[in-house]
């Protein structure tokens, strides 16, 4: 077993070098493959974008050259943008009044994870207090990095932080929802049809979403404008009316795919010992953030119309694409579950500087 994980190390080596790297990407993209491939044959959730995850993750741990250039991820950012603004039909808009008792519920979601995560960064691993305050905030990645490091945190640590928590809830959360729901997410998902069965009119609405939202969101500078300007777009004309096309199932896969690795290879470069103690930390972090999602989930389903699975998503701070493409597989509301993610985003973009600026002035009030 030590020889073919030699020779399997050398051969990417020899035809990956760091100099190359989108080779290294074709290298991280045939090991995301094979550990999709194994996922699936093991009929485990979500294969394609759990079994590249877990798989380049531990490539990464090894010394793998692989790697994920930046340019890979945009145009598929783009894609899942479209697919999730297809979820936003008129029905979903009629619906749209339900909501009100779980946004409420997501603003308190959000105080009590926050405070919680915060407090355990700080406690029990340690972490400066800036470092600590947007490593424990549930808002993105890259915003909650911007933010920490202009007021002089660690934006490895909190990089790695939030990595490890989209990773470790994407990893557990839908092993939880089978639990509790009993469908069998490893299936072919319910949705779609082939891109060979799609007709070059639905098609050309696609590409036309996708292009007139990288545009809507490079003018209006939206966070994350990739993802929110063509799903904006895209969930204006389904709500319209104007079209009706559905994600291709090709594309799907292929999206779990590119953002399993992706995530992946976020570790690469990175100390094996610091990455497992990132781990070992986000351990921690992400069964306390499970606890609070599934404690609010269930109180927030007693005083709404929407059940504690579909709750679950659309507060578990585990990534708007990667949730959402969760919900997909389920077949829950996909408008329903992103919607909420981007006003948690929103809430925590806004809110968590306004929050550490008050702490910040309480601490020095007290003199600590």
């Amino acid at each position: 077993m030590q020889g073919i994980h030699s020779a399997f190390i050398s051969w990417l080596r020899t035809f990956a070098p760091r100099s190359f790297p989108y080779l290294r990407f074709l290298a991280a993209l045939t090991v995301g493959t094979l550990g999709g491939w194994a996922f699936a044959r093991a009929n485990l959730p979500l294969p394609w974008m759990l079994g590249s995850m877990t798989a380049c993750t531990l490539a990464s741990l090894v010394r793998a050259p692989i790697a994920a250039p930046g340019t890979v991820r945009p145009p598929m950012t783009i894609i899942i943008g479209v697919m999730l603004g297809a979820g936003f039909t008129p029905q979903i808009i009629e619906s749209v009044e339900k909501w009100a008792p779980t946004v409420l519920g997501l603003a308190a979601f959000i105080v009590v994870s926050g405070a919680a995560c915060v407090t355990y960064f700080r406690r029990v691993a340690g972490f400066d207090h800036t470092t600590a305050y947007f490593a424990g905030m549930p808002g993105g990645l890259v915003e909650m990095v911007i933010a920490g490091e202009e007021r002089g945190g660690d934006a490895r640590t909190i990089a790695l932080i939030h990595s490890a928590r989209v990773l470790l809830i994407v990893l557990t959360l839908p092993f939880l929802v089978r639990l509790i729901s009993g469908v069998p997410l490893g299936a072919r998902p319910q949705f779609g049809v082939s891109v060979l069965e799609t007709p070059l009119a639905d098609e050309l609405w696609l590409l036309g979403t996708a292009l007139a939202g990288v545009l809507l969101g490079h003018v209006l500078r939206l966070p994350a404008r990739l993802l929110l300007g063509p799903m904006l777009v895209s969930a204006a004309v389904h709500a319209l009316g104007w079209t009706r096309s559905a994600p291709a199932v090709e594309i799907v896969t292929v999206a779990q795919l590119v953002l399993g690795t992706s995530i992946g290879c976020r570790f690469v470069g990175t100390a094996p010992h610091e990455v497992v103690r990132i781990l070992l930390l986000s351990f921690g972090s992400t069964a306390i953030l499970l606890a609070v999602t599934a404690t609010f989930a269930t109180g927030v389903s007693r005083v709404s119309s929407y059940g504690e699975v579909p709750l679950l998503l659309a507060y578990s701070p585990g990534g708007l694409a990667e949730m959402s493409l969760v919900a997909l597989s389920l077949g829950i509301e996909v408008a329903f579950v992103a919607a909420h993610h981007i006003i948690r985003v929103f809430i925590v973009m806004l809110g968590a500087p306004v929050g550490f600026a008050l702490q910040s002035r309480l601490r020095r009030r007290g003199g600590r």
